[in-house]
């Protein structure tokens, strides 16, 4: 009895396995393309003016390549460091044909300022620090792979 599950086990493995094919390089066959950033007005806060980094993109795969969807873990670090202020997950992000539709994402860390500095005037602050996305993929149990880094524009956005 201990024998044939132990066969059933094993032929159900070897077809998972087979369905889910080589593994994809994912550095080679998906490009980050459609980049912008800034930082995004999350209103106030606690009383004070909030501004969170933002960055969207889309994702671009080669047309020979079958993939359904990815993980994304985005890491937002602060520029000529590596202090992190914040990283974000996304589970599963799916493609439309070759493509992915924009992804915005924003962090719940930011900036914020007592009124009434203003958001701009957040942005000129001598004690402001930029930074930069960086943009970490992979499938299923594959290793994260990092895409792109992406810096964030000193400009405010407020959609």
């Amino acid at each position: 009895m201990l024998w044939r599950q132990i066969r059933v086990s094993a032929a159900v493995l070897a077809v998972l396995a087979s369905a889910c094919g080589p593994p994809v390089d994912l550095k080679q066959t998906v490009q980050v393309t459609d980049v912008s950033s800034g930082w995004f007005d999350a209103g106030i806060q606690n009383g004070k003016n909030k501004l969170v980094p933002s960055v969207t993109f889309k994702l671009k795969k080669n047309p020979d390549v079958k993939l359904s969807s990815l993980s994304l873990n985005l890491t937002f670090k602060f520029i000529g460091s590596d202090e992190h202020a914040d990283d974000v997950y996304l589970q599963s992000v799916p493609f439309e044909g070759n493509e992915t539709k924009p992804i915005v994402v924003r962090t719940q860390w930011g900036y914020t300022a007592d009124a009434p500095q203003t958001r701009a005037e957040m942005l000129k602050h001598s004690q402001f620090r930029d930074m930069e996305a960086q943009i970490f993929a992979k499938q299923s149990s594959s290793q994260w792979v990092e895409l792109q880094r992406a810096p964030i524009a000193r400009q405010l956005l407020t959609q």
